[in-house]
């Protein structure tokens, strides 16, 4: 595994980690605590940020699919983010599906 896919998968076991700690903490917080939004944007904004990266600079085997397919996947997967009322994982399982047909 290459570094940055290791990366990848650390960040994206952190969002993880952090999503499980609100959902523990749920039942004891409020919706509207201040730690559950703190956590909800740090999970979003992390995996963003890897998302940009993946289709504008994409290293290991997302470097093998061309820019449009990685484009495709982008907006097929934030269009599912919207139309499934802002759910993200199963909008970024769609996005990824999408690059793997197009690609």
């Amino acid at each position: 595994m290459s570094e940055p896919d290791l990366a990848l998968l650390l960040t994206g076991l952190a969002c993880l980690v952090l999503r499980l700690a609100g959902v523990l903490l749920a039942g004891r917080l409020r919706a509207d605590h201040p730690f559950i939004a703190w956590a909800s944007s740090v999970a979003q904004a992390t995996l963003a940020v890897f998302v940009v990266l993946a289709v504008l600079a994409p290293t290991g085997a997302l470097a093998q699919l061309p820019l449009h397919a990685r484009l495709v996947g982008l907006g097929v997967g934030v269009a599912a983010y919207f139309l499934l009322r802002e759910r993200l994982l199963p909008a970024l399982a769609i996005g990824l599906v999408a690059v793997v047909l197009v690609g």
